[in-house]
């Protein structure tokens, strides 16, 4: 049996492609983003929640890296394979693109990125992106975004074998 506090350290959280492509290809930020995402198989696991945009979006990263960095296609081949093994929740952008539409209208950011942020109003959870642009255009508004760079990742839940 679970004890109650140890669903209380549960991470749950929307996360964005900037987010989620660092677990594959290196970049600044990407030992944050392996740090979050190592809460996926702890004990309680973390949920993160994605618009299915998120799984293309991902994929059209790796294709841009195949023909501009020199990554091979096997190899992006493998990393969508890791991708869509995530255990992550995806929602419909169908389900999303009113209030998408409305938040990117209101804050001048993409239809992509509202999307996220409208997941974010409907979860009420905090949107977790590695997009400093994004960050600042929401920075006054109701939506709680953070940047991943300053986005205090907590520690892994210990065992139940190391609580007494």
């Amino acid at each position: 049996m679970i004890r109650r506090e140890m669903w209380e350290e549960r991470v749950a959280c929307v996360v964005d492609a900037s987010v989620g492509i660092k677990l594959f290809v290196a970049e600044p930020l990407s030992d944050e983003a392996h740090a979050l995402f190592a809460h996926l198989t702890a004990d309680p696991p973390a949920r993160f929640f994605v618009p299915d945009l998120f799984y293309i979006e991902c994929t059209n990263i790796l294709w841009k890296y195949t023909r501009r960095m020199g990554m091979a296609p096997d190899e992006a081949e493998l990393f969508v394979e890791e991708l869509g093994a995530l255990m992550l929740q995806p929602t419909p952008t169908q389900a999303l693109m009113t209030n998408a539409l409305s938040i990117a209208t209101t804050h001048n950011i993409t239809a992509y990125d509202a999307a996220y942020v409208a997941l974010t109003q409907r979860l009420a959870l905090p949107l977790i992106t590695a997009d400093e642009k994004l960050v600042r255009a929401l920075q006054e508004s109701p939506y709680t975004v953070h940047w991943l760079g300053a986005y205090p990742i907590p520690p892994l839940p210990t065992s139940q074998s190391e609580n007494p």
